[in-house]
């Protein structure tokens, strides 16, 4: 019974962080934006987005991964899935290893931006508010499929949908400059 509510708690937790995730990777597109409007517009917007992202950062992202991280490690510990660890588990590991190097880069975009530095254009980070999309569906079509086969199924399709993605970033700019060029 309590591996349920451990993955419950955990399947929870997830869920925020993802959504911390890819909020706070809009409010850095946000923030960027705002670097090409006039004064006093630019400071005000700026000033408001990294309140925003603040909030987000520490009050919601951070601790659902911290909170993710330790009711997945208990589901393990009390499944006894570590000894051996199934195929499936170590290939969802490593991009759970990846989601977290996801998460630091994101807290250097973090930091960054409420010293005022701002290293990425929009463009650049709509690209790189895909990135989690890409982790999510990696993650859950392992959990739920556990088969090799699948999971290379999974990964072309991923792939596919990662190509996907980015023609429809590039089909969006452009739209985009064209409506701003009117």
């Amino acid at each position: 019974m309590s591996f349920l509510y451990l993955k419950a708690l955990h399947i929870i937790f997830v869920v925020t962080w993802f959504a911390g995730l890819f909020y706070i990777v809009r409010l850095f597109i946000y923030y960027a934006e705002a670097q090409e409007k006039p004064e006093p517009e630019r400071s005000i917007l700026q000033n408001q987005f990294s309140i925003m992202q603040k909030r987000l950062w520490y009050g919601i992202t951070w601790p659902s991964a911290v909170l993710t991280l330790i009711f997945g490690t208990s589901i393990v510990i009390t499944l006894g899935l570590y000894d051996p660890f199934p195929g499936w588990l170590i290939w969802k590991l490593a991009f759970v290893v990846g989601l977290y190097a996801y998460h630091f880069l994101c807290h250097s975009i973090f930091k960054q931006q409420q010293s005022g530095i701002i290293k990425y254009s929009s463009t650049q980070l709509r690209i790189w508010n895909e990135v989690a999309t890409v982790f999510l569906i990696a993650i859950v079509f392992l959990v739920v499929l556990k088969s090799a086969l699948s999971m290379a199924w999974g990964i072309v399709g991923l792939l596919l949908f990662s190509a996907l993605l980015m023609l429809a970033i590039r089909i969006y700019k452009r739209t985009r400059e064209a409506k701003q060029a009117r």
